[in-house]
């Protein structure tokens, strides 16, 4: 459930039982085995609540004999598992983010079991495609957000155990590598007592056989400004970014305890694209944070219409549990007046993604097939990061999934929908 991070903890997980024997299948629509295995989201309400609707399914189907015992890992466990415990006896085996591996320790084996290296596992995304998650945690303690709760304090990988990791994925046939973190800006400070992503990136993309980096969930404040010499240098990492900056109003900047103002984000933004020519930003934002009035949240449209953001997210505040904005920002926005800001600024995205799509018909662009659906070829550009941004369906070519073509657009047919033909 949830997040890529979540998603990379689970391939580790995958890999473990494989080892030990164990038939296992990634299947949460149809769940069938002696174990399922469910990893939590925790991070927003609807996805603590989705993670817990799904228990309680298959609490149900336990109790119909369809499956055997239940598991259940990851950030809700990690957050709430004594009041889990008490409301869900159904669930057999409770683990939080990060003791899964003891899992591993209490079945039997079924054949010869070699301990993987820590990061090694079996991937559930396209064979040419990869999460690679150099970090955990957060020091940044925002207002809004439990993350640091639930992961605890910035850790960084060794740049050498991730290139290693590289490697091995390149050799697996992996060709795009998609970088996550909780915070990606400040990988390498606790390790190595500077700044070091620009480092990790330049050295990855010397790798025979990375075709693309693209980079997410950077922070704007003390952001690392090397990293943009390293994209625009190197033809492998993709002129795209994933920097979440939520909000742009001064008052609600500082409720957030985001530490940066609103000049500053945008002399950051002016700066990137200045450096990072053809750079596409992706950016969340969120609406509702207690303080914003009805002239913060114009300030916010504003803003929007004025950086024309080639992708972006947006959410409605929620408050969650034991958070700074929780203990002392008490939560005053009706509801019905957080969906309406939140309806308008998507209705304002969706205007300006739609005139940026129609700005690329045309135009020649690298694909990547992802996917077959009959005759057409599902691609995505060095600008869309899967599952999240746009595709490119190609007809009337024979390139197999993984493979790269050059194609040019001939239609926008939604924002996030292009039809386009190989040349």
């Amino acid at each position: 459930m949830g997040c890529s991070k979540n998603l990379v903890d689970s391939e580790r997980l995958l890999k473990r039982l494989q080892k030990k024997g164990y038939s296992v299948s990634h299947d949460s629509e149809n769940p069938d085995g002696e174990y399922v295995v469910v990893n939590t989201c925790g991070f927003i309400a609807d996805a603590k609540e989705e993670s817990i609707n799904l228990l309680l399914e298959l609490a149900e189907q336990k109790a119909e004999g369809k499956i055997g015992k239940i598991v259940v890992m990851g950030c809700l466990s990690q957050r709430y598992m004594d009041d889990l415990k008490s409301e869900m006896p159904e669930i057999d085996i409770w683990y939080g983010k990060f003791d899964w591996k003891d899992f591993i320790s209490t079945l039997p084996d079924r054949s010869s079991y070699d301990a993987p290296k820590d990061w090694e596992r079996s991937l559930t995304t396209p064979p040419h495609s990869a999460f690679l998650k150099i970090s955990e945690g957060c020091n940044r303690f925002c207002a809004f957000c439990a993350i640091p709760l639930i992961t605890g304090r910035h850790t960084s990988r060794p740049i050498e155990e991730i290139l290693e990791e590289t490697r091995e994925l390149v050799k697996e046939g992996v060709k795009e590598f998609n970088i996550i973190a909780q915070d990606l800006s400040s990988y390498g400070l606790d390790l190595y007592g500077k700044h070091s992503l620009a480092e990790l990136i330049d050295r990855m993309a010397d790798i025979e056989g990375v075709e693309w980096i693209r980079l997410h969930y950077a922070y704007p404040a003390d952001f690392p400004m090397d990293i943009l010499d390293v994209m625009a240098r190197r033809e492998n990492v993709c002129s795209y970014l994933d920097i979440a900056l939520q909000h742009i109003s001064d008052p609600v900047l500082e409720n957030m305890r985001r530490h940066i103002d609103k000049k500053q984000t945008i002399e950051l933004l002016k700066e990137m694209r200045e450096r990072v020519p053809g750079l596409k930003i992706r950016t969340t934002l969120m609406v509702g944070f207690p303080g914003e009035t009805e002239e913060g949240f114009e300030e916010l449209l504003d803003f929007v219409r004025a950086q024309r953001f080639d992708r972006m997210g947006a959410f409605a505040y929620s408050e969650e549990d034991d958070t700074f904005a929780a203990k002392n920002l008490p939560d005053i926005i009706p509801e019905d007046v957080k969906q309406d800001r939140l309806d308008r600024l998507m209705s304002l995205q969706e205007e300006i993604a739609l005139e940026e799509a129609e700005k690329m018909v045309g135009q020649e662009v690298k694909l990547i097939v992802d996917e077959l659906d009959g005759d057409i070829r599902v691609c995505r550009s060095q600008w869309d990061s899967p599952d999240v941004d746009c595709s490119y369906y190609v007809a009337n070519t024979a390139a197999k999934p993984g493979d790269f073509i050059m194609a040019r657009i001939i239609e926008a047919k939604s924002p996030f929908d292009f039809e386009a033909v190989e040349i």
